[in-house]
């Protein structure tokens, strides 16, 4: 794996993200477990680490420039994805006398309000997020998506180092 370059650690970074949204989709329509805002926060963060993917692996630079900046902007949904899923278990973890209430659905919130009051709302949690609807092998789904998310921050790290390693082709003779 050390010798892979941006294309391959792209494809395996859309690979499992399509894999990360796959199970995510069977649990909602298969088993009908409904996303709470924060599950759904993390979708999007899959989602976009996905086209960033998805974008580097069809563009594929040849420079360590590209590899670094293409780590980098996948990185970033990932770790907002730790982030949430993080908050997530924060907000699980929660004694019951202090968990906050429930709030208005995610489709009526964005409906009615700014986008920034959605994300601030969605943020600090609400009575739904709190709930534990699952358990797979003693972890909650935020549990299972938190390792997926970190699991997942591998591929950008690889796809910086393999930039880095690779070099940008020109020799200094100097």
């Amino acid at each position: 794996m050390s010798e892979w370059n941006l294309r391959q650690w792209s494809l395996l970074g859309f690979v499992f993200c399509v894999l990360m949204m796959a199970v995510a989709l069977v649990l909602e329509h298969g088993f009908g477990l409904e996303p709470c805002p924060l599950c759904v926060f993390q979708r999007v963060a899959v989602i976009v680490a996905g086209i960033v993917f998805f974008i580097a692996m069809l563009h594929a630079p040849q420079s360590r420039l590209g590899g670094v900046l293409y780590g980098l902007l996948a990185a970033l949904p990932v770790l907002a994805g730790i982030g949430l899923a993080w908050r997530h278990l924060w907000l699980q973890s929660l004694p019951a006398d202090q968990v906050p209430s429930c709030g208005p659905g995610l489709d009526y919130m964005i409906d009615v309000l700014p986008m920034k009051q959605v994300v601030s709302t969605v943020l600090s949690g609400s009575g739904e997020c709190a709930e534990v609807g699952a358990r797979v092998l003693g972890l909650s789904l935020p549990g299972w998506t938190m390792i997926g998310f970190v699991v997942l921050l591998a591929v950008p790290v690889a796809m910086m180092m393999s930039g880095r390693q690779r070099g940008c082709g020109y020799r200094w003779n100097g």
